[in-house]
């Protein structure tokens, strides 16, 4: 069987223990991006494969731990197990990967190279080699009881099976899943054909992404086989961004206009931003109140040279006004803080981050950040409000209470609640014109 395709810039045996000790980071509440980001650039591919596969795979690879070993063993044994356990999964899920031998044969090595594991290399040794054997005996059947491998705990399962009855469990299978690559066409520097050929030259296939939720896209890209950004054409001159599909929707449906003044009010790192600046040359704020957040913003604009006298990116809380100038704006792009429950493809950490009580404090900063957005908007402007959540408390209960607060709030047609599917993560979008009193 031949090794899967990921970056060899690391001995598996290394990258293995970076990535146990990264799933420990995340067990102690830090977020998987923020450990990630700390990796040099040759490290950060296969850590990051590996630790997103071990954390998709928890429910299964947890369940071979437990009834192998009686005695649960020390974190970092158990996380650098669940790494190793992870990789006989995804041979057996995708039919590659690395063969049986080299995965124990890297995992007892990762052992000794880890003062905190060297005890159990004889340990180690043996559960693999029992595990392997558990797993060809499965010949690949779903996973009993429960066919999601993935962890989400029992409020977040609660709440989507009271919100989504019929469609809930095929919600978190999908969500246990890799993440397609999606693209988005810079506008100012090629049409989605033109750059489309670009990739055929460069021998990647890539399929148009035409619309989703009955909202058309113009520069989105589907690419079914993945690529290492440095491998599309003109990304570091800024051709091109990685960007999912649903988020795209955002600057769609907020439709800026040339010369127009734009806020957007929670914009790290810039995504959205520099989608509205490829669809209109506006006066445009970018806000932020995170301060090493706010860097990605400048370094997106500069990337896609949008940067220019009429973009300005603000540190501030967008909750208060305490940074605004006064004067209103024609349209604001509210992506606001959420439990980002709808890219967990994307962000297999987040289920291990979040806790109920957190949705609570979420809504009302929600609805903290909507109440001053709406005092900064023309009479006649519009706000687009959108979370990257599946809890109807972040998504439609805010739009209901907001229209019920605001009398000179118009609500105008959105896609509304967007589920995960194997082409887009879950968002919800709800879009208001100011009236006037």
């Amino acid at each position: 069987m031949t090794d899967q395709k990921i970056p060899r810039s690391l001995p598996l045996s290394e990258a293995m223990t970076i990535s146990a000790q990264a799933i420990g980071e995340v067990m102690a509440g830090r977020s998987l991006t923020e450990v990630l980001d700390q990796l040099d650039a040759h490290e950060r591919p296969i850590v990051q494969s590996l630790t997103f596969d071990a954390l998709r795979k928890w429910v299964r690879s947890h369940e071979l731990i437990k009834e192998l070993i009686p005695k649960t063993p020390p974190p970092e044994v158990e996380h650098l197990l669940s790494v190793a356990i992870a990789l006989f999964l995804h041979n057996g899920a995708e039919g590659k990967g690395y063969a049986v031998h080299t995965i124990v044969d890297q995992a007892v090595k990762a052992c000794s190279e880890y003062e905190p594991t060297m005890y159990a290399k004889g340990l180690m040794n043996a559960v693999l080699r029992k595990v392997s054997l558990a797993i060809q005996a499965e010949n690949e059947k779903p996973y009993p009881p429960d066919p999601v491998p993935m962890f989400f705990p029992p409020w977040w399962r609660a709440n989507l099976k009271r919100n989504y009855s019929k469609a809930w469990q095929a919600m978190l299978i999908q969500q246990a899943q890799r993440a397609p690559l999606i693209l988005r066409v810079n506008a100012q520097q090629h049409t989605r054909q033109e750059y489309q050929d670009l990739l055929q030259q460069a021998g990647i296939t890539a399929e148009p992404i035409h619309s989703v939720a009955g909202t058309a896209l113009d520069s989105a890209l589907l690419l079914r086989e993945p690529v290492p950004v440095a491998d599309l054409p003109g990304f570091y001159s800024g051709a091109v961004s990685v960007q999912d599909a649903g988020a795209q929707l955002a600057a769609v449906l907020l439709d800026p206009k040339p010369g127009e003044r734009v806020l957007d009010a929670c914009a790290a790192p810039g995504g959205k931003t520099a989608h509205v600046l490829e669809l209109a040359q506006c006066d445009m704020i970018a806000l932020e109140l995170d301060g090493e957040r706010l860097g990605k913003i400048g370094g997106n604009l500069d990337r896609l040279r949008l940067q220019s006298d009429a973009v300005r990116v603000v540190r501030g809380d967008a909750s208060k006004g305490a940074w605004w100038d006064g004067k209103l704006f024609d349209k604001i792009l509210l992506d606001a803080p959420c439990s980002a429950s709808g890219i967990v493809s994307r962000h297999p950490d987040i289920p291990f981050l979040r806790r109920e009580a957190d949705i609570q404090s979420l809504q009302t900063r929600q609805r903290a950040i909507l109440e001053q957005s709406w005092k900064m908007l023309k009479s006649g402007g519009t706000l687009l409000y959108v979370t990257c959540s599946v809890f109807p408390e972040e998504g439609e209960d805010q739009a209901v209470w907001f229209a019920t607060k605001h009398a000179d709030a118009l609500r105008l047609s959105a896609p509304g609640q967007i589920l995960p599917d194997e082409l887009n993560d879950g968002f919800y979008y709800a879009l208001f014109k100011k009236n006037g009193p």
